[in-house]
């Protein structure tokens, strides 16, 4: 039986750690500069991950074109050593080049920097209704596990504020090009006017521990 292997991208579309191999090729694929590497065991892969893609070394794949390192990955924090972090956590996250503009979000987990899941691009919307449907995301994703413990840490004051008010206030302007997004919106709405969650969601404090895990890296 083959070892499961656990694939690093540290350039490309979307860095992060990888458990399959279809995932890791999307975010390298024709992405110039990208460079990524698998791993035999989900720690190395992290501890990879979280230091510096040029200690890697020759072994490191590299794709023709410049070898620039996304921002987010610029300085190395040592989640373990901040003993204010919960590790067992899922951190959420929102980007949108643009007000409007395109919008994603994401969760990774805190341990390990594995990406739990990612929505987006999709066009005009804001940083602030991502974050929101982050949060949703999030809460649905450890609602269908059976899980109300694990905590949720977000960045976002006002995306945290509409989760406590049951419903996003966004005055987004619906348009052709971004009904996804309120589609989107309002299954969130909707969901989390409709289950109890319990899990906490808590405040990352980025002046004092750094970006957050789920960070994009383009500030």
């Amino acid at each position: 039986m083959a070892s499961r292997k656990y694939y690093v991208v540290w350039v490309g579309r979307q860095p992060g750690i990888y458990t399959e191999w279809d995932d890791c090729f999307e975010q390298v694929n024709g992405f110039p500069g990208a460079r990524y590497k698998s791993f035999d065991s989900q720690t190395a892969a992290t501890i990879a991950f979280r230091g510096d893609p040029d200690d890697e070394g020759s072994i490191i794949r590299t794709i023709a074109g410049h070898s620039a390192r996304p921002a987010a990955q610029q300085a190395t924090i040592a989640y373990a050593d901040i003993p204010e972090i919960n590790l067992d956590a899922i951190a959420v996250d929102g980007a949108c080049a643009g007000n409007p503009g395109m919008m994603e979000y994401r969760g990774v987990d805190v341990k390990t920097g594995i990406e739990l899941f990612h929505v987006g691009p999709l066009a005009e919307g804001t940083n602030n209704v991502a974050e929101y449907l982050a949060l949703v995301h999030a809460l649905a994703y450890l609602y269908n596990k059976g899980d109300q413990t694990t905590p949720i840490y977000s960045d976002s004051k006002t995306a945290r504020g509409w989760i406590k008010n049951r419903g996003c206030r966004t005055r987004l302007t619906p348009t052709a090009a971004n009904t996804k997004i309120f589609e989107l919106l309002a299954r969130a709405n909707l969901w989390i006017q409709s289950h109890d969650t319990r899990n906490p969601i808590l405040r990352w404090d980025t002046d004092s521990w750094g970006e957050i895990p789920a960070d994009f890296g383009r500030k």
